[in-house]
C-alpha cells in the first residue's frame, strides 16, 4: 500500500445498490461526509452521478472554497470515483459481504498527483483516513437507523 493511497473498509447491514445510490446522490455528500469539509452541494449539477458527470460542492478547510468534481469511474452498484482539479481521486466500492450486508471501501488516491509530497507533508493521508472512517460510520448510521 502506498502512502498516497488511503483505504478503509466497513461492513454495513444494507444492500450494495442502496449504499451505492446514496453515494451516487451528490446531495447526500454533506450528510455522509465524516471529515467536516463538505459543506453543501452547489446548484446546477445532476441529481444522480454517472460516468463523466460533473458536480460542485462548497468546501471548508480553514477557509471556504468550492470544488468541481468529475466522475472518472462508474460501475452502477459496484464502484464510483470522482476527481477534482488537483487530480486526486475519491473512490467507493461496494461488495456483498460474506454472511450478508455490504463491504464498503472508500479510498483517497493521490498516487498520480503532481504535488503528492506536499499533501503528505501537510498531513492529508492521516487526516483523510480519519475522515474516511467518519464517512463510513455516518453512511452506516444513515442506513441502519432509518
Amino acid at each position: 500500500m502506498s502512502d498516497y493511497l488511503v483505504s478503509e473498509s466497513r461492513t454495513i447491514a444494507a444492500d450494495p445498490q442502496r449504499l451505492f445510490d446514496i453515494v451516487a446522490d451528490p446531495a447526500m455528500h454533506p450528510k455522509i461526509d465524516g471529515s467536516g469539509t463538505v459543506q453543501a452541494l452547489r446548484t446546477g449539477g445532476p441529481e444522480r452521478l454517472s460516468a463523466g458527470a460533473k458536480f460542485s460542492v462548497d468546501m471548508k478547510i480553514g477557509a471556504p472554497y468550492k470544488v468541481m468534481n468529475t466522475v472518472v469511474e462508474f460501475d452502477d452498484g459496484k464502484r464510483i470515483a470522482w476527481r477534482h482539479f488537483n487530480g486526486h481521486i475519491w473512490r467507493y466500492t461496494f461488495e456483498p459481504a460474506p454472511g450478508g450486508g455490504t463491504t464498503v471501501t472508500e479510498q483517497w488516491d493521490a498516487r498520480h498527483v503532481w504535488n503528492r509530497l506536499f499533501l503528505k507533508l501537510v498531513g492529508f493521508p492521516k487526516k483523510n483516513r480519519a475522515g474516511i472512517k467518519g464517512t463510513l460510520t455516518r453512511l452506516d448510521e444513515l442506513v441502519t437507523q432509518s
